[in-house]
């Protein structure tokens, strides 16, 4: 009997998210109301507090939803077929440059890219997340090309750190993700030279 009922708050909760990610990315936060949540998701407001505290608390949740997405598609990528350029490419592509970039072309993207401050803890769990599967994509191509890392002053933890500190900074410089995908490509260019015998 518990199960079910973890089954259905599972299941209200994922259609919360879902709601409130498309009223958060068309409103904003600041506009943006239980009321709307609640008709997004289409349930009552009483039903919704029942789930969530607040606002906030249902923004931090989809923004951890996104961020776990984020993560997943990364690994996918990281495992699927194709040399190590190109599979840390679409990885960097689907976990950093789509989706900020789909948050970003929303009317109110800047104000929820502006709220990173309160989600500093959500933001360093996903990108330890995303490190260590960088990190362990790293190490099994070193591994594959037999190139000890320690030798040249390297890990695979530090070249993960190298690669997302990078982008970072990248993002800053340039907004189009056409012309982020180009850097982000030559970084990775540069990692995988250090990755070859």
């Amino acid at each position: 009997m518990i199960e079910a009922e973890d089954i259905a708050a599972n299941t209200k909760r994922a259609r919360i998210l879902e709601g409130a990610m498309k009223v958060f990315l068309a409103y904003g936060f600041s506009r943006t109301n239980m009321d709307d949540i609640a008709r997004a998701a289409e349930m009552s407001r009483p039903a919704l507090y029942l789930l969530f505290k607040n606002k906030t608390d249902i923004y931090r949740a989809t923004t951890m939803m996104v961020f776990s997405h984020s993560v997943e598609q990364a690994k996918v990528e990281l495992a699927s077929d194709g040399t190590f350029a190109d599979r840390m490419a679409r990885a960097i592509d689907a976990a950093l440059i789509s989706m900020m970039s789909a948050i970003a072309a929303s009317p109110h993207g800047a104000e929820l890219l502006d709220l990173k401050s309160s989600l500093a803890d959500l933001i360093g769990r996903w990108r330890a997340g995303l490190v260590e599967h960088i990190a362990r994509a790293v190490e099994t191509e070193a591994r594959a090309n037999g190139v000890d890392l320690a030798i040249k002053n390297l890990s695979a933890r530090l070249l993960a750190d190298i690669l997302l500190d990078a982008l970072e900074g990248m993002k800053m410089r340039i907004t189009n993700p056409d012309e982020q995908r180009q850097a982000a490509a030559a970084l990775i260019r540069v990692i995988d030279l250090a990755l070859k015998g």
